[in-house]
């Protein structure tokens, strides 16, 4: 089987760029499972309705949000509505946060076909939520004792570090553990001794003439100036940054992870 995942979506750029990109790489790679990390869809921050339905529209099966998945109130719904839009799963229990951090869903071609996929977010520079690395044993024990062995884990972290620790400490327990959050792609694509894909930071789809999707002269002029400014997402083309992971279904191990980050404008003849 194989899974397609694409890394935070930035704005109207970047929900265009993965529309694009998975009519090019649908043909040819033939995913299973579409997932999508979407927390900065609205404009840069968090996520709406009226987005969530056109992700999918796309035939995309996951949504994965991250720190800003509360940014937009409209969005907040979005959680409780499908089961399919992902809020980290570490918030505390008595936490009262809509929706939940685990799926699991059947391919639209092969409805035997399972995977699950866990969101979890990291704590060094980030909210301290509880702690990812239990939290996400917990969730994929709970998994494997329903039988599902296909695991995708979504970990939204800003340290390197933090997510690569994680990844080591779930080998072999899951299928894949991509990294999100940071906007900008790892060339460490690589597939552990234990069977587990793994990636430090998939990359951000959006407009790459940015500073991580933003408006390049506004953030300049924050670090020159120190002044509060109001950041703004940039326009015009975007790129992506995504991976496609191939699983042996019947061990949960992989086989292959294949790294891509294109612009829009390399085969759009623009």
């Amino acid at each position: 089987m194989r899974v397609l995942f694409f890394g935070d979506v930035f704005g109207k750029s970047g929900r265009q760029a993965v529309k694009m990109a998975i009519m090019k790489l649908k043909p040819e790679y033939t995913p299973d499972f579409i997932v999508v990390n979407a927390e900065n869809a609205a404009n840069g921050k968090g996520i709406t309705p009226k987005i969530v339905e056109e992700f999918f529209d796309m035939e995309i099966d996951v949504l994965t949000t991250g720190n800003h998945a509360w940014d937009q109130q409209e969005g907040h719904e979005c959680f409780t509505k499908t089961g399919r839009v992902l809020r980290p799963a570490n918030y505390p229990d008595d936490a009262p946060v809509p929706g939940t951090g685990v799926v699991v869903v059947s391919s639209r071609h092969n409805p035997a076909l399972k995977l699950g996929v866990i969101l979890v977010m990291g704590r060094v520079f980030m909210d301290p939520l509880e702690c990812p690395f239990s939290c996400g044993k917990k969730e994929i024990k709970k998994l494997h004792e329903k039988g599902i062995r296909n695991i995708l884990v979504d970990f939204h972290g800003e340290a390197s570090s933090e997510k690569q620790a994680f990844t080591y400490y779930v080998e072999g327990d899951v299928s894949a553990v991509v990294g999100t959050h940071s906007h900008v792609q790892t060339a460490d694509e690589r597939i552990l001794a234990g069977g587990t894909a793994a990636i430090t930071d998939v990359g951000m789809s959006g407009c790459f003439d940015s500073v991580i999707g933003m408006k390049k002269e506004l953030v300049i002029r924050k670090f020159i100036t120190k002044m509060p400014t109001r950041f703004e997402p940039a326009e015009g083309p975007g790129g992506y940054g995504a991976v496609v992971i191939e699983i042996d279904e019947k061990t949960g191990k992989a086989k292959s992870i294949l790294r891509f980050r294109e612009s829009v404008l390399k085969w759009e003849g623009l």
